[in-house]
């Protein structure tokens, strides 16, 4: 065999296993991003997110949520944690506002963001993880499975599956539209064609039962949409009296035919340009 076609299986193998990826140094940043294919923790210098203080309407959720991580941070038994429900309520914003308020007592606290489609590779990034001084918050925003969708399988590494299990220092928090994480219509369909319909959904619907907390977030009303706007415009020091803000942002609902935190921040980024106030 050529010393050629050897290099190019040995480039096959490589694609095939990558080689480890290089520890970063964790001090560098509070925040880091998981890519694959190179393997690599990529440091945010900035996060995107609001303070914890800004978040209206959530506010058992928040302080739940917020003992959780102190525990963790401390060193103590935490949960994994699943934020579920309505769109646009602030359950990754949740996420991010409270590993900042955290992080501030606690700098060795560090978060990780994992997109979705990179789940089969989230092995890798536990070995890397695993035995470092810092305690991480493993991060996946809006997931969700569908038909024939196996990446599931890999969450449970990071869960409480696996010989070696989930690293003492690292716990899961995610966030999903479905409390199950898989649409209704898709439990309904296995349970009606499967031969044993229990036994056929289980191993899909079990893995929201590997999260410890389960936080639910729901529409909210007028009165939380308004007081949420209110509260962005006192932080940035927008001014508006009540009469107008309640004119516009109620206006601003019916054309987005819909009322959440998401709105609300919408129509405040919109006042703020209006009035001319930077939001850095």
């Amino acid at each position: 065999m050529s010393k050629k076609t050897l290099q190019r299986i040995a480039a096959a193998l490589e694609r095939l296993s990558p080689a480890p990826g290089d520890v970063p140094d964790f001090s560098s940043a509070s925040a880091f991003v998981w890519h694959a294919d190179p393997d690599r923790l990529e440091p945010v210098a900035r996060v995107n997110r609001v303070g914890v203080e800004l978040l209206v309407g959530v506010d058992r959720s928040r302080d739940t949520l917020i003992a959780n991580t102190a525990q963790f941070a401390a060193g103590l038994p935490a949960n994994n944690a699943l934020l579920w429900g309505a769109r646009g309520m602030g359950k990754s914003s949740l996420v991010k506002a409270v590993h900042g308020a955290v992080n501030a007592d606690h700098p060795g606290l560090k978060i990780v963001e994992v997109q979705r489609e990179d789940l089969p590779t989230i092995g890798r990034c536990l070995n890397l993880l695993r035995g470092a001084k810092e305690r991480f918050i493993m991060f996946c925003d809006d997931l969700s499975f569908g038909h024939d969708d196996a990446h599931y399988k890999s969450l449970k590494a990071v869960l409480d599956g696996g010989i070696e299990g989930r690293p003492e220092n690292v716990v899961l928090y995610a966030t999903s539209n479905r409390r199950h994480l898989m649409p209704r219509d898709m439990i309904e369909n296995e349970r009606s064609t499967a031969i044993s319909p229990s036994e056929a959904v289980e191993e899909k619907v079990s893995l929201s039962d590997r999260f410890g907390l389960w936080l639910g977030f729901h529409p909210c009303d007028q009165d939380e949409y308004l007081a949420m706007i209110r509260g962005y415009c006192d932080a940035y020091g927008v001014a508006i009296d009540d009469a107008t803000l309640r004119a516009e942002a109620i206006e601003w609902q019916a054309t987005r035919g819909s009322r959440s935190g998401r709105v609300a921040w919408q129509y405040f980024t919109d006042l703020a340009g209006r009035r001319g106030v930077t939001l850095s």
